[in-house]
């Protein structure tokens, strides 16, 4: 394994030449550095016994401390060499001074002794190692201190009270103090006139209030003062020359009920006092995220309820381009502030867009699901995604991708609880180039991994035919308007359909009401089945006897045909004569068969057909006899022409044997058939539709068609 010293340059030299890309991570049983791209070697180096409970780069990237149960340990990036080892146990956060010159540490704060208050806050000589000066920080959040960017001053806020050291000189104590009470927030800015920003909430009705003031002159009036309500805590950002800060007030309760977490408002403060201005968003929501490009000039909100808006705002709260709505809730400039980032992280499905500034094209989109730490590198080329726990503790580890959307590198590791990229002093990066430099070799992990499934095109909004612009199939029609007879299977009774000439699924014929037909006749077919039983796929249709064949002799089939046909004779049912022709099915009458939910196709026990079937009579005594249903002469003579052998109009599912003009009957006859029904429900003084009596009027159109087709 090479070590990284001959590609990268000294801690001396180090900001005359462009430093390596490095990143670090920090895992439950492992801590490492490794090179960026194209190598993504592993550096080595003397790593310390024991877990490692924090990790932190300077911020000039020059060192790089490891906290460990018993001591704190700090590493030159560039030679991988231990610069220092301080015997400290219990650390459980570390962070350095702007130029790495500082380096504070934390502890839980224990009860106090005889020698008084545990000081757990200790700030420490990176070179020397020694402790030059210590704190009681009871609170872990904010609980480092502040330097300005020379590191000519250290800011603490230590309850409601600010104070000022001087790092040339901190056993002289506090050099200034400033003391507010219910302060809570105090942020310096960095720039070479650093200012604070300090937040005081709103309480028992007065309003809640940002303050300016100026560091070197902190006991002076603010420079800039503004006052507002809603306001329970507030996220302050300067900008990178510390002559703008813009600050998002939060509130824990919406007071009208949009929202679970609050009401967001936004203001952007000025240094100089001469600028201060409420930024109005125009759409409804709270605000997900902002950042200020690091040119100072321009920053970028993500805000409004899903889909999210992001808009690029001047210096001056003028909008200057929208980036449309979509799945947002962060928002990153690389370091330049040439590409910004756009991101749903969280909750959201972690698709990353990448924007070019200097076009405000859109370049590239990037997956990277269950993300929760996103980083650009220090040339602003390389993007890291990392999946971290607790917030997961499956597929945790760390993904390298190019800025046009290219997959470089992916690491996989365990329980992994930080990863960061190596920063560099400000300046030393060279600028980002005009065109978008292409991507280089992926690792062989990253190739390893499979490719992503081309997108389905979406189906969208379901739409009905008559929508779009097409007619709907006949099966959704009503018969009067000419659909089918709304069933898809023919009923049982007919040729093709299951059950045909056994009146059942088993052969079993039962005959009646129920449309099946008696005398469904076991011992016609093999095993008992009647001819027709089941239609199998594929097979040669069995033709039936023709009409007046007798069956074969024998069998157990005609032994049952003999009883059923004796306890007819003596129940004296209706539904036939008593007899059934040998070939299983029934006989016409007058030319056509009488089929399921049909009028008069059910039993008749010695009566009429139900009243309600006004146009069916039963000709015959007790039920017995020829069904007719009354229709023009023309119409019922053209039907008796049919032979005797083909199903009738009238029956449902036999479309196929019927020549057009037979179709164009039926379908008539059906017309006039819901007419007279109409018509009934009229004279019984029933409430008809509008449409419904539009129908009535239709009668003698149809009957003039009718009678012009036969």
């Amino acid at each position: 394994m090479s070590s990284p010293q001959a590609a990268s340059p000294s801690a001396g030299q180090g900001q005359a030449q462009q430093p390596y890309a490095q990143y670090s991570f920090r895992a439950q049983k492992s801590v490492g550095l490794v090179q960026g791209p194209p190598s993504y070697e592993p550096c080595s180096f003397e790593k310390p016994e024991g877990t490692a409970r924090a990790t932190q780069y300077s911020a000039d990237g020059r060192f790089f401390g490891i906290a460990t149960p018993d001591k704190i340990v700090i590493i030159s990036t560039a030679t991988l060499a231990v610069i220092q080892a301080i015997e400290l146990p219990s650390v459980v956060e570390i962070g350095f001074s702007p130029k790495g010159t500082f380096l504070s540490s934390w502890e839980r704060q224990q009860k106090a002794d005889e020698t008084g208050v545990h000081k757990n806050l200790k700030v420490w000589n990176v070179q020397t190692g020694e402790q030059v000066a210590s704190f009681g920080q009871k609170n872990q959040e904010g609980w480092d201190l502040q330097y300005t960017a020379s590191e000519s001053y250290a800011v603490r806020l230590a309850g409601p009270e600010i104070q000022v050291f001087n790092t040339g000189n901190w056993a002289a104590g506090a050099t200034s103090k400033l003391r507010l009470e219910g302060v809570t927030t105090a942020v310096v800015s960095p720039g070479a006139n650093p200012s604070i920003a300090v937040f005081i909430p709103e309480k028992a009705g007065t309003p809640g209030s940002i303050r300016v003031y100026n560091l070197s002159a902190l006991t002076a009036p603010p420079a800039c003062q503004k006052s507002f309500f809603k306001a329970d805590r507030v996220t302050i950002k300067w900008n990178s020359l510390g002559t703008l800060a813009l600050i998002m007030t939060h509130t824990e309760v919406d007071k009208s009920n949009k929202s679970y977490y609050g009401e967001t408002g936004m203001y952007l403060l000025s240094a100089a006092g001469n600028f201060d201005s409420r930024i109005v968003l125009d759409k409804e929501g709270p605000i997900h995220d902002f950042a200020w490009n690091p040119n100072s000039k321009e920053f970028c909100v993500v805000y409004g309820f899903m889909p999210a808006k992001a808009t690029l705002f001047d210096q001056r709260v003028k909008p200057i381009f929208e980036f449309g709505a979509g799945p947002h809730n962060f928002v990153s400039w690389n370091p330049h502030g040439r590409l910004v980032a756009l991101a749903g992280f969280g909750n959201l499905a972690g698709k990353v867009e990448i924007f070019d500034r200097r076009t405000l094209n859109k370049i590239s989109d990037i997956d990277a699901p269950n993300t929760s730490h996103f980083e650009w590198s220090h040339d602003g080329t390389t993007i890291m995604t990392a999946t971290l726990s607790p917030r997961l503790r499956v597929d945790n580890g760390i993904k390298l991708w190019w800025c046009n959307g290219t997959l470089l590198h992916v690491q996989l590791i365990d329980e992994l609880y930080q990863a960061h990229w190596r920063p560099i002093a400000r300046g030393s990066s060279p600028p980002f180039p005009v065109n978008i430099p292409a991507a280089p070799v992926p690792s062989e992990s990253a190739q390893a991994v499979p490719a992503k499934p081309a997108a389905a095109k979406p189906a969208g909004a379901y739409r009905p035919p008559g929508a779009q612009g097409r007619a709907a199939p006949s099966i959704f029609k009503r018969e009067d308007e000419g659909g089918g007879s709304g069933t898809h299977t023919p009923p049982r009774g007919v040729p093709g359909s299951m059950g045909y000439a056994d009146g059942g699924m088993n052969g079993h014929g039962r005959g009646g009401a129920n449309g099946y037909i008696r005398g469904g006749g076991r011992g016609d077919a093999p095993r008992g089945r009647g001819q027709g039983g089941r239609h199998v796929p594929g097979a040669a249709p069995v033709t039936p006897p023709a009409s007046g064949t007798p069956p074969p002799p024998g069998g157990e089939g005609d032994k049952t045909r003999r009883k059923k046909g004796k306890g007819r004779r003596e129940d004296g049912e209706g539904g036939g004569s008593g007899s059934v022709p040998p070939s299983g099915r029934a006989t016409p009458v007058d030319g056509y068969s009488t089929p399921r939910g049909q009028p008069g196709g059910g039993r008749g026990r010695g009566g009429a057909a139900n009243a309600n079937n006004t146009h069916a009579q039963t000709e015959g005594e007790g039920g017995k006899g020829k069904m007719k249903i009354a229709m023009p002469a023309k119409v019922e003579q053209a039907l008796l022409s049919v032979p005797a052998d083909v199903e009738s109009p009238l029956s449902p599912g036999a479309d196929g044997m019927l020549d057009p003009t037979q179709k164009r009957i039926r379908n008539l006859n059906k017309k006039l058939k819901a007419i007279e029904e109409l018509k009934e429900k009229l004279s019984r003084g029933e409430k008809l539709e509008a449409t419904q009596y539009k129908k009535i009027e239709t009668e003698a159109e149809i009957r003039k068609e009718l009678s012009s087709i036969v």
